[in-house]
C-alpha cells in the first residue's frame, strides 16, 4: 500500500505543477461562483452609460478604465437586491469594495452590451 501511495504522489505533484504553470501562462481562470461569472461576463460586453451615470462619473472623477479594472473587477453583486431573472436584460446591483462598500452601481446586462444606469456613493 505504501508503495502505491509513493508512486501516486510522484506522479501527482509534477502533474499539478505542470498544469498550474501551463494554465497560469495562458491566463485561464475558473469562474464557478455566480458573482465571478456575472462580473466576467459583464466585462466582455460593450459598455453604455446613461446621462446620469456619466455625470456621476465626472463628479466622482472616475475614469472608464478605473471603472472596468477596479470597481467592476473587484466589486460584488448583491443578488438579493438584483433582478437576475429579468427579461430580456437582467439587472444587477454591484457594490464596491466588497467590505465596507462605498459605491453602488446599477446596470443591466444584455446580450450585446452592459448599460450602466446609476452610480451612488454611500456614506
Amino acid at each position: 500500500m505504501l508503495k502505491k501511495l509513493k508512486f501516486y504522489t510522484i506522479g501527482l505533484i509534477p502533474g499539478l505543477l505542470i498544469v498550474f504553470f501551463v494554465l497560469n501562462q495562458k491566463g485561464a481562470s475558473c469562474s464557478y461562483f455566480p458573482n465571478d461569472r456575472v462580473i466576467a461576463e459583464t466585462l466582455t460586453k460593450d459598455f453604455s452609460y446613461s446621462e446620469n451615470f456619466k455625470k456621476e462619473m465626472e463628479t466622482s472623477k472616475i475614469s472608464e478604465q478605473f471603472l472596468k479594472d477596479s470597481i467592476i473587477s473587484k466589486g460584488e453583486i448583491d443578488f438579493d437586491r438584483s433582478k437576475a431573472q429579468a427579461e430580456p436584460c437582467p439587472q444587477y446591483l454591484l457594490i464596491y469594495p466588497k467590505k465596507n462598500p462605498r459605491m453602488e452601481i446599477n446596470y443591466s446586462k444584455c446580450k450585446e452590451k452592459a448599460e450602466f444606469t446609476s452610480l451612488k456613493k454611500l456614506k
